[in-house]
């Protein structure tokens, strides 16, 4: 427990990294589109590529990639401060986000050069839009059970099989597919691999699946014996599961695990100004900043493990579980209020805010690994099974 608590002593960003905070609110303020608040409420799954490609002009897609492939070579700190203030104003960042988040730092860090000369610029660039393939019809999130399978051939693999509720897959060029190259399901980690799919291929369907708040951010992908030449292998073969949670550290890890309902945090306490707030309202605005305070303590204290070169995989997952909770609890206990005083004039737009985040929260702690799966792993990183 003791090293645990240790990862999260009190952590700030370098000056260097705060300094940088006002390049990026420049950038926004010039580039971002003007839009309703229900609208920047989807800035985890707003999909806008010219923006994306305005941010890689800038240099700050792949921002924490070498420069030799086109990255700015900047550090993770700098990374929190992009990402912290994107969300904080609604920025679309769906289209470059997995590639800059995850794929492009995974393949720096597995891939072989020719795959790093070829992907990394173009990640870069703003050219190569990346999805992850892991769920899998009746797995759950239970990873290690993937059934999706890659055969030797000659010159390559052959791929079949199926995922589903991958983000975005109907418009990212590529996949990194967890996927079964020796054993059985039974094998659990033992077997697995990670490939990169070009999502072009012939054999491939993408089908995206419709949510509540009508929107189609996920699909279902199925591979019917796709060919990949042998370079679509990442790393070694068998190493996938060791690479897949070297990846989910980099998901779960930042402030993108803070900062769903934030938007709508901020929709609501401008109401607040406007039409004066009563005694609950004003300690739940204290309790909200708060939470979100010490939570993105937290979140920098990971930063901080990061920018040292480590895998935080155990500490990733603990601010991951209660920052989703946190996520979920806003537009929960908004409604609350909001019903509360039903004679009190509520703007529309509020309203359309909080009804959209509502439906759409329980998400927030399924992507990137369900809550239950996440204090599995705290449980055993602590020792306690």
């Amino acid at each position: 427990m003791s090293h645990l608590l240790e990862a999260f002593r009190l952590a700030q960003l370098p000056p260097e990294a705060e300094a940088f905070r006002a390049e990026v609110r420049e950038f926004l303020a010039v580039n971002l589109p003007a839009a309703a608040p229900s609208q920047r409420a989807r800035t985890w799954m707003g999909f806008d590529a010219d923006f994306s490609r305005r941010l890689a002009v800038r240099g700050w897609v792949g921002i924490t990639l070498p420069a030799q492939w086109g990255g700015a070579g900047l550090d993770a700190y700098r990374r929190f401060v992009l990402v912290e203030e994107m969300l904080a104003a609604g920025a679309p960042v769906a289209a470059h986000w997995i590639a800059d988040r995850q794929s492009g730092p995974l393949i720096a860090k597995f891939g072989s050069d020719a795959q790093k000369d070829f992907y990394l610029p173009r990640i870069c660039r703003g050219e190569a839009f990346f999805c992850i393939g892991m769920s899998e019809p009746n797995a759950g999130s239970d990873l290690a059970s993937v059934r999706t399978r890659a055969t030797r051939c000659e010159g390559g693999w052959r791929l079949s099989g199926r995922k589903i509720w991958t983000t975005n897959a109907h418009r990212s060029h590529y996949m990194i597919a967890l996927v079964r190259t020796s054993g059985a399901p039974e094998d659990r980690q033992n077997g697995l691999s990670q490939l990169i799919v070009d999502l072009e291929l012939p054999g491939i369907e993408v089908r995206p699946i419709l949510d509540l708040a009508g929107d189609a951010h996920f699909s279902e992908v199925s591979f019917d014996d796709v060919f990949l030449a042998d370079d679509a292998l990442i790393g070694e073969e068998g190493s996938g599961w060791k690479q897949v949670n070297a990846e989910l550290a980099f998901e779960r890890s930042g402030p993108e695990r803070l900062y769903s309902s934030v938007v709508l945090l901020d929709t609501w306490i401008a109401a607040l100004r406007s039409s004066g707030w009563s005694p609950g309202e004003a300690a739940l605005v204290g309790s909200f900043t708060t939470q979100l305070a010490t939570l993105r303590n937290l979140s920098v204290a990971v930063t901080a493990k990061l920018a040292r070169g480590e895998s935080p995989v155990v500490e990733a997952a603990l601010v991951k579980d209660i920052g989703t909770e946190f996520e979920q609890t806003i537009p929960a206990m908004l409604e609350a209020a909001i019903a509360a005083d039903p004679k009190r004039p509520v703007d529309p737009e509020l309203h359309r805010t909080v009804a959209y985040l509502s439906q759409i929260s329980p998400t927030f702690s399924l992507r990137g690994g369900t809550r239950e799966i996440l204090r599995g792993m705290i449980a055993r990183g602590l020792g306690l099974r």
